[in-house]
């Protein structure tokens, strides 16, 4: 499925929630539906402002990635495990947004992402952008990111849901 497919049935899905659904928190240190959407758009956006840096670089970057970035890139997506970033990086997503405006910030994020879709294989790419986990990216790295991303939630969705 491609990134674009998979961003639209994700959208597609917060049709099915109710406020109440969307909202709910099971138990403590667990998010909610709409804290998890939240959290996948914000961190979409970064991976993209990211993208639009390495568009802009005119200074190439030798470095590369990780042993976990590379493991990363070459497995196409995150191991099947629940990752938990330092707690200065994981405030908890905001649980206050409409299924309206989550809809609205995922057409805004398919649409940024439509974009670039055929444009990222064209921008150089020794043009790379340091994560802090991964290494340093190049704009096609950061593209894919945002659907690996978005798979690598989609267990957690599923758990969410079931509750």
């Amino acid at each position: 499925m491609s990134d674009i497919k998979l961003l639209i049935t994700f959208k597609s899905a917060l049709y099915n929630y109710s406020l109440e659904q969307l909202r709910y928190i099971s138990k403590e240190g667990v998010w909610s539906i709409g804290q998890m959407y939240d959290h996948l758009i914000v961190v979409a956006h970064e991976y993209l402002d990211n993208l639009e840096t390495c568009a802009t670089l005119t200074e190439e970057q030798p470095f590369g990635k990780t042993q976990f970035g590379e493991q990363l890139f070459r497995n196409g997506g995150f191991p099947p495990i629940k990752i938990r970033l330092p707690d200065e990086l994981n405030s908890p997503p905001n649980n206050s947004e409409s299924t309206e405006d989550l809809i609205i910030r995922m057409d805004q994020l398919i649409q940024r992402l439509s974009q670039w879709e055929s444009k990222v294989d064209n921008i150089n790419p020794h043009n790379k952008v340091e994560h802090g986990g991964f290494g340093w990216l190049n704009a096609k790295e950061w593209y894919d990111l945002v659907g690996m991303h978005f798979r690598h939630h989609l267990r957690q969705k599923d758990e969410l849901e079931s509750y």
